[in-house]
This record gives C-alpha cells, structure tokens and sequence, in this order.
C-alpha cells in the first residue's frame, strides 16, 4: 500500500518533480538543524540576555574561547556530506549593517565530538566569486571545499575549521566590493561585524584574531583579503584565489576618498607603516588563468614587515572553484592552519 501511495505520488508530481520531491524527503534537506551538543537558549521577547552565553556554558581553563552567545538561528539543512556532518542555511538580520541575507554554515565532526565540548574552533569565511547572490556556491558539495578540509583534519594538514558562507552582495546588479560604499547597503560593515558576530552566537569560537580567516575567489578573495588588512584586529589570514587586488564597484563614482579607504594597496601600506599586527595573505593562482602578475606585483611591494604573502601555483588549474579547492589541498590549507590557531581536546 506504501508503494502505491508513492507511485501515485510520482504520477501527481511527474517525473522530475518526484526526483526532487524523493531527494528532499530521504536526504533530509529543509529539516532543522542544531549544531553542538549544548546550543544556546534563543533570546525572550524583550530580553537583555541576548549576547552572553548561556547557563550551561562551561568553557575551559583557556580565556580565549567564546562559548555561544546566542541567541540561536533558526537552521536548515541543505546537504549531508559522507561523514554525516550537514551543511545548513538560514536568514540573518545585520545588526549592525541592516543588512538581511542568507547565510550557510557548515561544523567539521570534531564540533559534536565531547573531547572538544569546551573548547573554540576556528572559523572559515568562505567567499564566492561573481555576484555571490542569491547563493554562496562554496555551499555545494561538488566543489569539495568541507571533503578538503576534512580530509585535511586526518592528514594533519588542516585544522577542523568551522565555515561559514554568507552572501557577497545585496543583489545581482553590481558589485559591491565587500564595503560600506555611500548610499548602498553596507556590505563591509555585514562581512566584517555582523557574520562574525553570527558565527559568535551559534558556535563556540575565539575571542582572538588567531581564530578568524577568510578564504575566497575572484571577487571573495578581493573581499576577504581586503577586510583582514581593514580589520587586523579581528582576522588573522586568507587564502585569496584568482583574486582582484583593487576595488572596482562601478558605485564608487564620487567617492574617492571611501575607496581609497577600502583599497588593499593602500592599507598594507598602512600596516606596514604602522608595525603590524601580522597578517597572512595566501594567493592562489592556475596557470592557465590570467592575474598572477597582478599578484607578484603586490607581493613585491606591500609584502613585507608584518604582511607575510606567498603565492601558490595551481599547475594546469583554471579560474574556477574545483582548481582552488585543490589548491588548498595541496598546501594553502596548510600554510594558513600553522598560523591558526586549533581547537584543543579535553585532557591535552
């Protein structure tokens, strides 16, 4: 009888929408999601607590973890890797920013391990390319950047990041540049407060810089590495694929001075000028694309004193995110992981 009230089913929905209807039901996409053992408790109506961690919270004896926050997202899964650890989405308010957009995020098995209840885990802004609206492509699968990662943990490689995947602009129309350009949404404010501020209130993290790096491509990775020189405060590296070096928004018309403010050049020299903190740029380039002089340029000028840079060749790789994955396994992911800091077991 359960087999015929399937068929018939298929036969209302027709084929394709059967497919979609059998992938979503048996994958488990679209159902909640909760990430670690101990979540934070959501905020009440009215409620001062939102932002401190809740009652169950028990960090360990290092004062660098951040336990949750809260108050916790609502989330929902979009896909299941192998291991059984889930990639979800959800829908984030900018509080700071203004901004609302869509958010995916993905723990490594170590996050729901009790050995690791305690303590932070680094977090992974992952960047797109292009528009990086409506989607954050780096929260599919096939491009293997969560297998990489994992498969990195067991190789000693990588540390268990956390990922985190929001949106890289407020609409398909123009680029944004990852910044607050006057009059548009405030995409620089969203990237560098509001997202981290998310991860915060849903993981157990770090209060320090040694636990927050980007990585992206194209235009991501002009984002990324433009926000750790911005804020070196708050991020320690990046891994920068194919990336673009000055900003570009056709919506900096008239506002020279705000670009400047958001230009990579002029803000390592900044660093630079002013003696650090140390930050970590990884660029990764294939050969069979175009960019790397652009690349050896900067490096040539701005890579010096507290802004350590190397540049990684992809061999036969393409402006595309399957090479920089692969990139990153063949040792961008190593470089940025020794600057990193880990997570650390109960009891070592």
């Amino acid at each position: 009888m359960w087999i015929s009230a399937v068929v018939a089913l298929a036969l209302l929905l027709g084929g394709g929408g059967f497919a979609a209807w059998k992938l979503d039901w048996f994958s488990g996409n679209g159902e909640a999601v909760t990430f670690g053992k101990n979540p934070p408790a959501p905020a009440a109506a009215g409620s001062s607590d939102a932002g401190t961690p809740s009652a169950e919270a028990k960090p360990s004896g290092d004062p660098d973890v951040l336990m949750p926050t809260g108050p916790k997202s609502d989330f929902k899964q979009t896909a299941k890797l192998d291991d059984g650890t889930i990639i979800a989405k959800t829908r984030l308010t900018g509080a700071k920013s203004g901004f609302e957009g869509d958010v995916w995020v993905w723990a490594p098995k170590q996050y729901d391990d009790p050995k690791y209840a305690k303590s932070g885990f680094p977090v992974l802004i992952a960047l797109p390319g292009g528009n990086g609206f409506p989607n954050n492509y780096w929260a599919d699968t096939s491009l293997g950047l969560q297998k990489a990662i994992t498969e990195g943990v067991k190789a000693g490689t990588s540390l268990p990041y956390i990922v985190i995947m929001p949106v890289l602009n407020p609409d398909a129309k123009y680029y944004y540049d990852g910044s607050d350009i006057p009059g548009q949404a405030k995409m620089g404010t969203w990237m560098a407060e509001d997202v981290p501020a998310f991860a915060k209130a849903n993981f157990r993290t770090y209060k320090s810089r040694d636990g927050w790096a980007f990585m992206g491509s194209s235009s991501g990775a002009f984002v990324g590495m433009k926000t750790v020189l911005q804020h070196p405060d708050k991020f320690k590296a990046v891994i920068a694929s194919g990336g673009e070096i000055v900003p570009d928004s056709p919506l900096w018309k008239g506002h020279q001075a705000e670009m400047d403010a958001n230009n990579p050049e002029k803000l390592a020299q900044k660093l630079i000028d002013t003696k650090g903190p140390e930050v970590y740029i990884n660029f990764q380039v294939g050969t069979k694309e175009s960019g790397k002089d652009r690349m050896v340029k900067f490096q040539q000028q701005y890579g010096k004193g507290p802004v350590k840079m190397t540049i990684r060749d992809i061999q036969n790789g393409e402006h595309n995110g399957w090479h920089y994955v692969r990139g990153m396994k063949e040792g961008s992911l190593e470089w940025v992981s020794k600057v990193m800091k880990a997570p650390k077991p109960e009891g070592s």
